[in-house]
């Protein structure tokens, strides 16, 4: 004998419930939906702020080496070297892989001294700034070898020139670090890096310090660009290696924040160091009466110039990192900094290219 139990009806909701019941579904499947879209939107403006900053450091990195030699020689009377642009260009490629090499082997460094920072790193631009170095180092070296000219058919290219002068083995000594720092960044102890970076800017150091007027002691001057190299190359590649980890670590602000805490007290001697060389250099280098009538000092006083312009922008980056509640308040000024530096490793390669000044008289010292 089987006995059913009674059944129980659901209770019938008024019309007043079933629209509660389908505004409360519909604003839940909007409230995702919004986020969605705000945060898809927040991404667009991201990549546009992205790619124009890429922009206008390809048109700087094109722009300079094509107007930037006439620009300069315009009126000095000064020669027109030949392939003066291509130099300029190699050169800014070499200095910009030294810079991003040098930047995520310090930043690396400063990340592991962050309070609970994040495991993940941004990824690597180790190899191909590795591989950009190399190959802007053998084009430089190709062009040492020929006489400082550029060959002009395969037959002028002669490494094997490159024993015969310091240029040339320096040069030589260039290419070989930065294929080894490629190596080391790709190992499994990716610090020993810098040993090979080093040995760049020690050789960068000797050969792009020229022996202008009567240098009593060349070696003071290779020091000074050394150090000045060294500033130069952790300041801008490390502020670029720290934005890219922040945004890396954007899920956690704080932990970004006190890495860029920890850059700027960093960049603050950097800024110093840069400086005081900066300076030094030029009352050894180049006749103050010269300074807007060679290519050297018009292409020297834009860079002092742009300098200037990136030590407002870093002050304004620490005043907001300071003061300012929000974490990542200064990462729009560090930004525009990071472009301003891409320019002035533009501008600094246009440097080392154009004529030395010629001193008539003997230097204020050294």
């Amino acid at each position: 004998m089987s006995t059913s139990r009674p059944s129980v009806a659901a209770p019938a909701e008024s019309p007043e419930g079933l629209a509660h019941t389908a505004a409360t579904t519909t604003a839940a499947t909007a409230a995702p939906t919004a986020a969605t879209a705000v945060t898809d939107a927040s991404a667009r403006r991201a990549a546009l702020r992205r790619a124009v900053a890429v922009l206008v450091l390809v048109l700087a990195a094109a722009l300079v080496p094509l107007f930037g030699p006439s620009a300069a020689l315009d009126g000095t009377g000064e020669a027109h070297a030949p392939g003066l642009g291509v130099v300029t260009l190699l050169r800014i490629a070499m200095f910009a892989a030294l810079c991003v090499l040098v930047g995520e082997s310090a930043t690396a460094w400063l990340a592991r001294r962050v309070p609970d920072a994040p495991g993940d790193l941004p990824r690597t631009w180790a190899l191909v700034a590795a591989f950009t170095g190399a190959a802007a180092a053998i084009g430089l070296a190709l062009i040492v070898a020929n006489g400082n000219l550029l060959p002009d058919s395969f037959a002028d290219l002669r490494p094997g020139r490159l024993y015969q002068t310091t240029d040339g083995r320096l040069a030589l000594l260039e290419v070989n670090a930065f294929v080894a720092a490629g190596f080391c960044a790709q190992s499994r102890r990716p610090g020993t890096a810098t040993i090979p970076l080093a040995a760049v800017i020690v050789a960068e150091a000797l050969r792009a310090h020229p022996e202008v007027g009567p240098e009593n002691n060349p070696l003071i001057g290779s020091a000074l660009t050394l150090v000045h190299l060294t500033c130069a190359a952790l300041w801008a590649g490390g502020l670029l290696q720290v934005l890219r980890t922040m945004r890396a670590w954007r899920s956690q602000p704080t932990a970004g924040a006190a890495l860029l805490g920890l850059y700027a007290r960093v960049a603050a001697l950097l800024f110093a160091g840069v400086t005081a060389t900066g300076i030094c250099s030029t009352l050894r280098k180049l006749p103050l009466d010269s300074a807007f009538t060679t290519a050297y000092g018009r292409v020297l006083v834009a860079k002092l110039l742009l300098v200037a312009v990136i030590a407002v922008l870093a002050v304004t980056a620490r005043l907001r990192l300071r003061r300012s509640p929000d974490p990542y308040a200064a990462v729009v000024p560090a930004r525009v900094e990071v472009i301003a530096l891409g320019v002035v490793v533009a501008v600094s390669a246009l440097l080392t290219a154009v004529p030395a000044p010629i001193w008539w008289d003997r230097p204020l010292w050294g």
